[in-house]
């Protein structure tokens, strides 16, 4: 190899490693650039996070509130509910007894005031009629 040949590509080794350096300085410019959007976004939201938590707590404060009024509400039926079960009990054992005796009494005497009626009116057709000729 001549000493030509030698610098030639003593030079073109240069000329690589600087391209090679370039690229990187570039790259490491636009990853910088990058990385400061990323730092200012996150920043952004982290300020405008604040005042959404604090609505979220007010929000959830409601909402706890809302619950506690729920659970009142819902003892007082389960309350009524017990009541209207002791009241259904205890017209169900002093009236019950005899309303059904009641009810039973008004029957028969209906089913044997028809039975009645039915043999009176089957007496009447198989009598002749007199009196018309």
């Amino acid at each position: 190899m001549s000493p030509e040949w030698i610098t030639a590509l003593v030079v073109a080794a240069v000329v690589v490693v600087l391209a090679v350096v370039v690229v990187l300085v570039i790259v490491l410019v636009k990853l910088g650039r990058t990385l400061d959007e990323a730092t200012k976004a996150i920043r952004k939201a982290h300020e405008n996070s604040e005042p959404l938590f604090v609505e979220a707590n007010t929000t959830l404060t409601h909402v706890n509130t809302q619950l506690e009024r729920v659970d009142g509400i819902t003892a007082n039926a389960r309350a009524v509910s017990g009541n209207v079960s002791a009241l259904t009990s205890l017209f169900t054992a002093t009236l019950g007894g005899p309303l059904v005796k009641a009810a039973a009494l008004s029957y028969g005497i209906s089913k044997a005031v028809r039975a009645r009626r039915a043999k009176a009116a089957a007496k009447e057709t198989r009598r002749p009629k007199r009196g018309r000729r």
